[in-house]
């Protein structure tokens, strides 16, 4: 299973759209671990595009801190669970949180 973090500065984005780089993490999930990670820079925000994007990519699952319901909508489409609000900056973390079924969540910070 691939997922896929938005991220600026090595941190969790606060708003996926606006982030710098994606953090792809490849996980095992029987073994509840990360076997894989990669770094790769954004193709840039315009509707529609990342979703596809990720997609393509093969991503399953997106952790993000804030996202609009468009984008959730795109992704709902494409069938890759979206997981928004998260509350740490550490997008290794968050990935392993969420296999571990420990991840904490908060409100969505986007407003659009």
């Amino acid at each position: 299973m691939r997922y896929a973090v938005p991220v600026t500065e090595d941190k969790v984005a606060t708003h996926f759209g606006h982030c710098s780089h994606f953090a792809f993490f490849d996980v095992d999930e029987a073994r509840k671990a990360i076997v894989r990670k990669e770094i790769v820079t954004s193709p840039g925000h315009q509707p529609g595009v990342l979703p596809a994007w990720l997609a393509e990519e093969g991503v399953s699952v997106v952790i993000a801190s804030g996202m609009g319901s468009r984008a959730q909508g795109i992704f709902r489409d494409n069938r890759i669970e979206v997981i928004i609000g998260v509350l740490g900056d550490d997008p290794e973390k968050a990935v392993l949180d969420h296999i571990k079924g420990t991840l904490a969540t908060g409100d969505n910070i986007c407003d659009h």
